[in-house]
C-alpha cells in the first residue's frame, strides 16, 4: 500500500466474506465510500486465481475444504486435519486454535477473500417460526428478540442476493410460511435419484420418539445457493436485469448469478467448477463496480479497533499491512470512518473485539459459541442409487426439526447425502484400497466390484441443535499468538447432554430407515476417534458442521447481549457486529441464509445512520 489512499472513509468494514461485501454493496449504491479490510493473501480474484485453487485441490493428498488454499502464517486458518483429543488440563495448541475443551471444536473457516463461501456446500435453508422462542415454547436457550415475520422480508431479500434455487411447497412445514407473491429467483435443483428412492421408500413411514409422541417422515427438496434455471419472467441467465429484490444495472461482467447452471459435477465442496455455486466474490464485485466507492485492502490485519474511554466511540482501527505471507515484518496503518463494522466470523469478531477491549457491559462477548456436531451413518443400499451425483445434499427429512420432543432432546436435520461414503469413510479412495488390500481383486474384477457398491452407497447426516451456554466460548490469551503476535482463538467448547440426546433419537430413526429400505448398516464407531462422546452408555462420533455460531448475539438489552436488533454495539454507538456471531441460537437450518438476512437488517441500520435518518 501506499500514502496515496485516503485514510478516512464512510465506514470501514472488516472482512470480504458475505458479511463484509454486503454490506458494502449496500452502503456504496447509495453513495458511501467503504473500506473492506482483509486479512487474506492477495491472489487477485480472476478466472487463472479460481483455476488455481482447484489445481491445489487436485493435487493434495487429503482434501479438506481448506485444501485450495495455500497455508497463510500471517493470516492463519483452522484446520480439520488439527483436531485431537484433547487432554484433561493440557490445552490442544496443535493448529491455530487452542483448544481446552473438554470436547474439541471440529468447525473450521478460511481466511481468504469471499470468506467461507469459498467452501460451503450452499444450504439456505430458513429457521422455523418456533426456532425464535425456543425458551418460551421450551424453557430451553433464549429466545429472539424477534421473530419469523419480523425477519422475513429479509429472508427475501437474502434469498435474491444470493439467488438461491428452491421449491416454496417443499419448504412450508413447521410453520415455515412465504409471503403469497414471492418466490425463489431460481427453480429448485430436482431431488437426486438417491432423494426420490427414500422418499418414496419412507412415504408415511411413523416412528415413535423418546417421549412418546409420533412422527410421520417424509423428504423435502433443500433450498440452494447455486444456479438452476431463472424462474420465467423475472430474470435471464447472465445478470440479473430487473427484479423486486434486486436492483436494476448489474448486467457486466459479474452480476448476481454469474456462473453457469449447476451441471452435478459433485464438487461443490470446496468449489464449483463452474461456479454455480454462489461464493461472496459475486457480491463484492458488484459492489466494487459502485463507481469506485469501494476499496479492498487485502493482506491486512486488524489488530485493534481503537476507542475514545470518554465516549466509548470508535475512533479508528489499527492494521498490519504484510507484503508477503510468512513474512517476519509488516507496516502499521491507520484509518478512520464515520462507522466500523466487524464482519468475519463468529470467532474471528470475537477475538478482535476482546483484543480491543470491546463491548464489556454484558459480559457475554465470546459466549455462546454454537455449532452442528455432526454425526454420520452410513450403509449399502439393495441396488444402485447413483451415488456421487449432483450436489452434496439436495434433500433432508425435515420431520424431527420441531415437535413437543423439544422439552427435553434437542430437535435434529436429517440430512440425506449424494456424494455416498466420501465424508464418512473417504469413499471412493478408500474403497479401492480396501478391495485391493484386503480383498486382493485387480483388474475387472475390481472395476466390476467398484461398479456394484459405489453406486449402493448412502449416508445420512444427523445435524442437532446446540444450546448457547456461557462456558462454550472464544476466549484470548497473551500466551498465545501467531506470526504477526496476534491473540489466537482459544476455544472452550462441550457438546451437552440435550444435544447428544437429539443425536440418539435421531440414530434410531435413522436405523429404523435403514431396516425399512433394505440398507445393510456399515456405519462405524471409533471410541479412539476425538469428537467420541457418550450418553446413558451409548457412544457416537460428531465432527464440525463449520456452523460456527453466537459470540456476539443480538438482544434488547446490553444486560444480557452484545448489540441490538440491528447488530449495532451496545457500548459504542458507531460500531456494527455482524455475522453468524449474532444468532442467540441455531436450531437446525445452516446459519448462512439467517445471517445473511440479519447482516441486511444490519446494513438498512448503517444505511439510516449515515445518512442520518
Amino acid at each position: 500500500m501506499n500514502d496515496a489512499h485516503p485514510t478516512h472513509y464512510d465506514a470501514v468494514v472488516v472482512g470480504a466474506g458475505i458479511s463484509g461485501a454486503l454490506v458494502a454493496k449496500q452502503l456504496a449504491a447509495r453513495g458511501h465510500h467503504v473500506l473492506i479490510l482483509e486479512a487474506g493473501a492477495d491472489r487477485g480474484e480472476d478466472a487463472a486465481t479460481y483455476r488455481s485453487y482447484h489445481t491445489n485441490f487436485q493435487l493434495t493428498e487429503l482434501k479438506t475444504p481448506n485444501s485450495p488454499y495455500p497455508p497463510n502464517p500471517s493470516a492463519p486458518s483452522p484446520s480439520v486435519l488439527d483436531i485431537t483429543s484433547i487432554a484433561a488440563g493440557k490445552p490442544d495448541s496443535n493448529g491455530y486454535f487452542v483448544q481446552r475443551g473438554p470436547n474439541p471444536f471440529g468447525s473450521n473457516y478460511t481466511r481468504v477473500v469471499g470468506g467461507t463461501t469459498m467452501h460451503w456446500l450452499g444450504t439456505c435453508l430458513r429457521m422455523q417460526p418456533v426456532d425464535f422462542r425456543i425458551h418460551s415454547e421450551f424453557g430451553r436457550g433464549v429466545d429472539w428478540p424477534l421473530g419469523y415475520d419480523d425477519l422475513a422480508p429479509y429472508y427475501e431479500r437474502a434469498e435474491w442476493e444470493i439467488g438461491v434455487a428452491g421449491d416454496k411447497a417443499e419448504n412450508e412445514f413447521h410453520g415455515i410460511h412465504f409471503a403469497p407473491d414471492y418466490d425463489y429467483p431460481m427453480e429448485p435443483i430436482p431431488k437426486s435419484f438417491s432423494d426420490r428412492w427414500f422418499e418414496q421408500g419412507v412415504a408415511g413411514m411413523k416412528v415413535r420418539l423418546n417421549n412418546g409422541e409420533d412422527k410421520v417422515l417424509a423428504v423435502s427438496a433443500t433450498p440452494q445457493g447455486r444456479n438452476s434455471t431463472p424462474r420465467p419472467g423475472r430474470h435471464k441467465v447472465g445478470g440479473e436485469t430487473a427484479g423486486p429484490y434486486g436492483s436494476a444495472g448489474n448486467t457486466g461482467p459479474f452480476y448476481a448469478f454469474q456462473g453457469q447452471r449447476c451441471e452435478g459435477n459433485s464438487s461443490c465442496i470446496p468449489l464449483c467448477p463452474v461456479q454455480a455455486k454462489y461464493s461472496a466474490l459475486k457480491t463484492l464485485q458488484q459492489a466494487r463496480q459502485q463507481k469506485g466507492r469501494v476499496e479492498l485492502r487485502t493482506q491486512s490485519v486488524v489488530s485493534k479497533v481503537d476507542t475514545d474511554p470518554a465516549s466509548g466511540r470508535v475512533t479508528g482501527i489499527t492494521y498490519k499491512r504484510y507484503e508477503f505471507s510468512g513474512a517476519p515484518v509488516w507496516e502499521m496503518k491507520h484509518v478512520t470512518a464515520k462507522v466500523y463494522v466487524l464482519a468475519t466470523n463468529a470467532i474471528e469478531n470475537a477475538k478482535l473485539a476482546l483484543a480491543s477491549d470491546l463491548c464489556p457491559s454484558s459480559g457475554q462477548l465470546g459466549r455462546n459459541l454454537m455449532d452442528h456436531p455432526y454425526v454420520l451413518t452410513w450403509g449399502l443400499a439393495p441396488r444402485p442409487v447413483g451415488a456421487f451425483r449432483g450436489p452434496g445434499s439436495t434433500a433432508s427429512i425435515p420431520s424431527l426439526r420441531d415437535g413437543r420432543f423439544r422439552t427435553d432432546t434437542a430437535a435434529t436435520r436429517l440430512e440425506l447425502a449424494n456424494w455416498g461414503w466420501n465424508f464418512a469413510a473417504n469413499s471412493p479412495y478408500s474403497d479401492v484400497q480396501r478391495l485391493v488390500g484386503r480383498d486382493n481383486l485387480f483388474g475387472a474384477a475390481l472395476r466390476a466390484r467398484l461398479r456394484d457398491e459405489v453406486p449402493r452407497q448412502v449416508r445420512i447426516g444427523i445435524m442437532p441443535e446446540q444450546l448457547p451456554s456461557s462456558v462454550n466460548r472464544v476466549s484470548i490469551d497473551p500466551a498465545w499468538r501467531d506470526s504477526l503476535g496476534e491473540p489466537r482463538p482459544v476455544i472452550d467448547y462441550s457438546v451437552d447432554d440435550y444435544s447428544r440426546a437429539g443425536v440418539l433419537q435421531a440414530l434410531d430413526v435413522t436405523r429404523a430407515v435403514f431396516a425399512r429400505l433394505g440398507i445393510e448398516d456399515r456405519s462405524v464407531v471409533d471410541p479412539s476417534a476425538p469428537g467420541y462422546v457418550t450418553l446413558a452408555g451409548r457412544g457416537f462420533v460428531y465432527f464440525g458442521a463449520g456452523h460456527n455460531a453466537g459470540t456476539h448475539r443480538i438482544g434488547l438489552s446490553p444486560r444480557d447481549s452484545v448489540t441490538n436488533v440491528d447488530g449495532r454495539s451496545w457500548d459504542h454507538d458507531n460500531l456494527w457486529l455482524v455475522g453468524c456471531g449474532a444468532m442467540p441460537t441455531i436450531a437446525t437450518s445452516n446459519p448462512t441464509l439467517t445471517m445473511t438476512a440479519l447482516v441486511l437488517k444490519a446494513a438498512d441500520s448503517l444505511q439510516r445512520e449515515l445518512e442520518g435518518a
